[in-house]
């Protein structure tokens, strides 16, 4: 019997009990009530910044706002056991609702359940039920916006949509979920001060760390969904109309070839079309959430940021190394990035900037395969689609060559491989590409289109 179906018969039922909105004159905090029933409780709690001291807790779409991220941070602790029911206890959801909450699970935990080994479908893997007529107490208000919320992760992406958005800057405010130095630096050398940076304090429970070394279900979650929620909210309080993501189009590709396996499913366009919808219908909080970079590929992202030197040596995108705030330099995030720089940057200043010559290593070929499409699984990261990295190696390999550089190892080996014979003489679109499948309000779209393109 496998550990899905073994929890699921042990632990049937996850409750969502309930959640708790306070505030003092510098944040408002929030604490969930979870609980896999015989088996454990789990309190999580998020701290997020107001710019106000006035009161806003019975405000009445915030309450919504705060109900909904719990659906979404529920999943972090459901899929400890995958129980196969889910009680919500301190919400009411329409079956239109519940239909959409079980969709964001099942295509979020596509690479939980591929990496798991799940076996399981959509009209089985949960079923939801909720409270009777629960009804929001307090004022419904409606705010007065302006600006955007621009989340800020630490990488080149959100980097590029600081400098993109800077003739707007007075207005916009940067949102960072912990406390992590290269995010900050980022925020800082963009112009922001600590006055319009929103910091949010997401702590997570531990008896999921506790349960998760003991042997129970652990994997990806839709962590950008999480993003999507707590950033709306904190726009909401902190009075922005437009939170701007930083996803670009290659966020839509599979992971995994011919499936809908997506680690980056939360960045995608689906994703993002679908929050919009669901937070117009059911919240209406007036804050208008899309990515900007939607438009742009990966390769076009790693061009202009090329020309942003100042933050050549703060930006980190490397999830092992988040932590100690470093490139790790030893995997596919490290690698990748390399990779999609190499065509803008000189060899050795990226070597000098990643601190590490990755592509000069033969150790690093089995997650170069998987990132050029030899192998049907992309790395479980987010990184560019596999046409794009494809495109930057062989840029780069012309540039050196021009130069009569030597080639490092993986560029030497990729030379050999069909994809090269496929890249080397293929016109490359990328450099003028324009994805019109978007949501950019005209405004922003001026923007792409006047700094973007050359």
């Amino acid at each position: 019997m496998s550990d899905f179906i073994k929890f699921r018969n042990q632990y049937p039922e996850f409750v969502f009990n309930s959640y708790e909105l306070t505030e003092n004159s510098e944040t408002i905090n929030i604490r969930y009530n979870f609980e896999i029933k015989g088996l454990s409780s789990f309190s999580p709690e998020w701290k997020i910044k107001k710019c106000s001291p006035e009161n806003i807790t019975d405000d009445i779409k915030l309450q919504k706002l705060v109900f909904s991220l719990g659906m979404v941070e529920l999943v972090s602790y459901w899929k400890i056991t995958c129980s196969p029911r889910v009680s919500v206890l301190c919400g009411t959801l329409d079956e239109k609702q519940i239909r959409w909450w079980k969709t964001q699970y099942f295509n979020g935990l596509g690479e939980f359940f591929y990496r798991n080994g799940i076996n399981t479908d959509f009209d089985s893997f949960m079923q939801i039920s909720t409270a009777d007529n629960i009804v929001y107490e307090g004022s419904d208000t409606s705010r007065s916006l302006e600006g955007c919320l621009i989340p800020v992760g630490g990488g080149k992406d959100s980097i590029v949509t600081l400098e993109l958005l800077k003739e707007t800057h007075d207005k916009n405010c940067c949102y960072l979920i912990n406390r992590r130095n290269s995010i900050y630096q980022s925020a800082y050398t963009a112009g922001f001060s600590d006055d319009k940076i929103i910091l949010a304090n997401r702590t997570l429970d531990k008896n999921m760390l506790r349960l998760n070394s003991e042997g129970f279900l652990n994997g990806h979650t839709p962590f950008s969904a999480i993003v999507a929620f707590s950033a709306v909210i904190a726009a909401y309080i902190n009075n922005k109309k437009y939170v701007v993501l930083s996803n670009e189009a290659s966020a839509n590709e599979s992971t995994v070839k011919n499936s809908d396996v997506n680690h980056q499913y939360s960045k995608s366009f689906e994703f993002e079309n679908d929050f919009a919808e669901y937070e117009k219908e059911y919240i209406g909080s007036g804050v208008f959430y899309f990515s900007l970079l939607r438009p742009l590929s990966e390769f076009q992202i790693a061009k202009y940021f090329a020309k942003l030197e100042p933050y050549h040596k703060i930006f980190r995108s490397c999830n092992a190394g988040s932590k100690t705030d470093v490139w790790c330099g030893n995997c596919s995030k490290c690698l990748f990035v390399f990779l999609i720089l190499s065509p803008f940057i000189p060899y050795e200043k990226l070597c000098d900037i990643l601190g590490n010559p990755m592509a000069d290593r033969e150790d690093m070929r089995e997650m170069f395969d998987g990132l050029i499409g030899i192998s049907d699984e992309k790395p479980f990261e987010c990184v560019g689609s596999r046409e794009e990295i494809n495109f930057a190696i062989t840029q780069a390999i012309k540039n050196l060559e021009k130069e009569n550089h030597k080639l490092p190892f993986l560029f030497e080996y990729y030379k050999t491989t069909d994809n090269y014979k496929e890249y080397e003489n293929k016109q490359n679109p990328l450099h003028s590409y324009f994805n019109d499948v978007n949501n950019l309000p005209d405004f922003f779209v001026k923007i792409i289109k006047t700094k973007c393109y050359d």
